[in-house]
């Protein structure tokens, strides 16, 4: 979930010289040693995913010594930040990870790959179809799904139980979450959740649970300002209360699990995707709990998406090495072994059906929880437009004038929608 805040003009600015950029950057790594192909690779996650993914690559270079691979990662807001100025500046990384989000702008931008040009070095046979349409753009395959997840509502159980509420289910309603998040703050003097006012992410979920989408067919906002209003109006009355969140802890929320207020030990539960749900680990042990998120009127919600994609820059020297290396992670079962749920449940089905049976610990709760919402999840809403990787940031940045009292809610929401549609024209 990001967390930093930058300016709209920054953010703008930064929009505008990828767009302007186009299919003639040429930045991408060209480097050699000696006999050796070097490959740069970025990606975002925690120290768990760091450590998971730096002995599949040491694998794939035991089996393809004529490849190095340089890597690098951060947090999410910090590397979407980072990405977005490499892309811009003609210097995007040789393999890349990709939000859902980030998709239709990159490939619009004429920064990534056509895949189908190294159809010989990466199978996608045994990708289920419909996820791997989602790495398309104009039926043009820009992006490699690498595993399924979806969004969780993580909790620490020793305290939801201590308060005695009803502990997260499925069918639970916003109302109940809201019920319960109370009293964990009353009864354990701690709020029992992070503030999701502060979450595009979390705003989707409970829009789609009122028969709403995010975004049209044709990228435009699909809510009103009367829709934003009501669930500011929700999550701020929380924090008011001390339920969720205060705004001190909300905006210090960089991307990272561990800073995070439940990651920081300020709040009891957090949304967020599945897969970095790992990095909580460390802090809570066995108290960590996966639950769904909560319904609306209108049913469920949350819904399985891809995880995360890896993508190849136009610019590359070596998109044949690069296209290796992909189907390296995405279809090695020892890879997906080591990989385990870091990325979320893998994508390739072979790997899945092998790895899923011998998973442990987190990895398995997180499959687990998978398994406990199949078939209770509504299809996915198609990528977003290009734009709307900003306006996440935007979306916390006016939050946060309600969080400090600075605009109402009415106000805010209607400053996004202002934005948001300028944003999305660009």
């Amino acid at each position: 979930m990001p967390g930093n805040r930058t300016t709209r003009s920054w953010a703008l600015a930064l929009t505008l010289a990828l767009s302007a950029l186009g299919t003639g950057c040429s930045g991408g790594s060209d480097q050699a040693t000696g006999d050796k192909t070097v490959l740069r690779y970025t990606w975002w996650g925690n120290p768990d995913r760091a450590e998971r993914t730096e002995k599949a690559i040491a694998l794939f270079e035991k089996q393809h010594p004529r490849i190095d691979i340089q890597t690098s990662f951060a947090g999410y807001e910090a590397y979407k930040q980072k990405l977005a100025t490499q892309a811009a500046g003609g210097d995007a990384p040789d393999v890349m990870q990709l939000d859902y989000r980030q998709i239709d702008q990159y490939a619009k931008g004429g920064i990534l790959l056509d895949l189908a040009t190294q159809s010989t070095a990466l199978d996608t046979s045994d990708i289920d179809p419909g996820l791997l349409a989602t790495g398309k753009v104009d039926d043009t395959q820009y992006a490699i799904p690498q595993g399924r997840g979806t969004e969780t509502f993580a909790y620490d159980a020793q305290q939801w139980k201590k308060a005695g509420v009803d502990l997260p289910a499925n069918g639970w309603t916003w109302d109940d979450w809201a019920n319960a998040v109370r009293t964990v703050s009353e009864r354990t003097g701690k709020p029992g959740s992070v503030d999701p006012g502060q979450s595009e992410d979390a705003f989707e979920v409970w829009l789609r649970g009122q028969g709403k989408s995010l975004y049209t067919k044709d990228g435009d906002p699909g809510f009103t300002a009367d829709d934003l209003t009501r669930f500011w109006t929700f999550t701020d009355g929380l924090r008011r209360e001390g339920a969720v969140s205060a705004a001190e802890d909300t905006t210090q929320v960089d991307g990272t699990v561990e800073n995070t207020p439940l990651g920081r030990g300020t709040a009891s539960g957090d949304f967020n995707w599945d897969a970095p749900t790992a990095g909580f680990v460390p802090i809570l042990g066995d108290k960590l709990v996966l639950g769904p998120l909560p319904a609306g009127p209108a049913g469920v919600g949350q819904y399985f998406k891809p995880s995360m994609f890896m993508a190849v820059a136009d610019s590359t020297g070596h998109p044949k090495e690069a296209a290796e290396f992909i189907d390296f992670m995405v279809n090695d079962l020892d890879a997906a072994r080591i990989l385990g749920a870091t990325r979320s449940i893998p994508v390739n089905d072979t790997a899945r059906d092998t790895v899923v049976p011998e998973l442990t610990g987190i990895d398995k709760q997180i499959a687990d929880f998978q398994q406990s919402v199949e078939g209770e999840l509504k299809p996915p809403p198609q990528a977003p437009p290009s734009g709307d990787s900003g306006l996440q940031t935007t979306f916390m940045r006016d939050y946060d004038q309600v969080s400090f009292g600075k605009l109402s809610p009415r106000e805010a929401a209607e400053n996004y929608l202002t934005e948001a549609k300028a944003e999305l024209r660009q």
